[in-house]
């Protein structure tokens, strides 16, 4: 990049609108979709199956070398702003098409979503790779914030406006306005990312070159268990909302109060505790203040003794901001790993594993609370989490030198 690179803030601003507008869908799609399918008096075990559509998240390191290699050509200027116009056009279009389908029958919308997440998963790897090579310099706390506080605030939007607009105005209301918000969410990326000069490239981005780095390596162990033990209950909790007698404008209120207060909160503040504290304490610390409130809320739906009007909220408010705080400290280590010439490219690969144990973990977790209750299955999952802190502990400390400055 030369000096007619955009100013970090400007970056930081559109990168962060293309990050609420991904995760306005994937609200929209895990978050609001199961409390309304739940409402409509599904099973549980086939709201689970909703997890299938992380698959093309779980799944992108296989395209995102062409994808890189398109965005990054041999010579010339990056072409970040076009993959994410077309991507960004095919959201738009697939949510019109699921507003006209209906949240049910359930499969032809699941179709249309897959097909949307085909979409923002590409257009992820493009935004990943630019913001780490733009954001070179010391500035990655700063994408880092705008990536995981951008989230919450877009997962706010998808689980809980949203859910707000279907209870008032229906199902293609309110799956149209999420489509309106995601185009006008990618417009700043768009116009910034036009920006920059042409450039001779030596390098070709390679999946091996990203394998063959040992800190890649340990970094999707990291991730894996991280997942288990952060999201394993995420998709459950809806349901148990709704199930606790709640309605959808109650959990799109309590979802998105939760999401943009304590959410948010934790992605901002997280930056600054893992430089005073170090990575690897913030980790374990979020962890085992998420298997506490998964405990917690296994002791109020095995025992009545709390009731889950009181537990549900609780949960729903506190995994917010222990997840926002967490994952935080973990994607900066994905940027700091990250080789800016391939960013795209090993980016991708610590948020597959992300998306590939939520996807397994999210199935599982609908049979298992389907047959089992939800006494049983918050009492797995708080144990998941507590047996995942002296693993990400051990795991961290091989890269603690690295990792000290962030």
């Amino acid at each position: 990049m030369s000096g007619s690179t955009p100013s970090a803030p400007a970056i930081v601003g559109a990168i962060g609108g293309v990050y609420v507008a991904q995760s306005v869908i994937g609200g929209l799609t895990w978050s609001g979709l199961p409390g309304v399918l739940r409402q409509q008096g599904l099973p549980l075990d086939q709201i689970g199956l909703l997890s299938l559509l992380v698959l093309p998240w779980a799944l992108k390191f296989l395209w995102a070398p062409a994808v890189e290699r398109f965005r990054l050509p041999a010579r010339g200027r990056h072409r970040s702003a076009q993959i994410v116009l077309a991507g960004g056009a095919v959201s738009f279009i697939g949510l019109c098409l699921a507003g006209l389908i209906g949240p049910a029958p359930v499969l032809p919308v699941m179709a249309v979503l897959l097909a949307v997440a085909f979409a923002t998963a590409t257009v992820d790897i493009s935004c990943d790779g630019y913001a780490v090579a733009a954001l070179r310099g010391g500035q990655y706390g700063w994408g880092n914030a705008a990536q995981v506080g951008g989230a919450y605030v877009g997962s706010a939007i998808g689980g809980g406006l949203f859910l707000v607009l279907v209870d008032r105005a229906g199902w293609a209301i309110g799956t149209w306005t999420m489509a309106g918000g995601v185009v006008l969410l990618i417009l700043p990326f768009i116009l910034i990312a036009r920006a920059g000069t042409d450039e001779t490239r030596a390098h070709v981005p390679k999946l091996s070159d990203a394998l063959s780095r040992p800190e890649v390596r340990n970094g999707l162990a990291i991730a894996a268990i991280y997942v288990v033990a952060q999201k394993t209950a995420m998709g459950m909790i809806g349901p148990f909302f709704i199930d606790a007698g709640y309605s959808l404008t109650d959990l799109g209120l309590v979802s998105g109060a939760g999401s943009l207060g304590l959410g948010l909160v934790g992605a901002l503040c997280g930056g600054g505790l893992v430089r005073k504290f170090g990575s690897r304490r913030i980790l374990a610390s979020a962890v085992a203040v998420q298997a506490g409130l998964l405990g917690f809320v296994a002791f109020s739906a095995g025992t009545g003794i709390v009731g889950t009007q009181i537990a549900a909220p609780i949960a729903i408010a506190g995994s917010a901001a222990m997840m926002a705080l967490g994952f935080v400290a973990l994607y900066a280590l994905f940027m700091k790993w990250s080789d800016p010439r391939q960013a795209g490219v090993d980016f991708t690969l610590f948020q597959c594993m992300d998306a590939a144990v939520s996807m397994i973990s999210g199935s599982l977790a609908g049979l298992v609370a389907e047959h089992f209750g939800y006494g049983i299955f918050f009492s797995i999952a708080a144990g998941l989490a507590l047996a995942a802190i002296p693993t990400i502990v051990a795991l961290s400390r091989r890269t603690e030198p690295s990792i000290a400055t962030l």
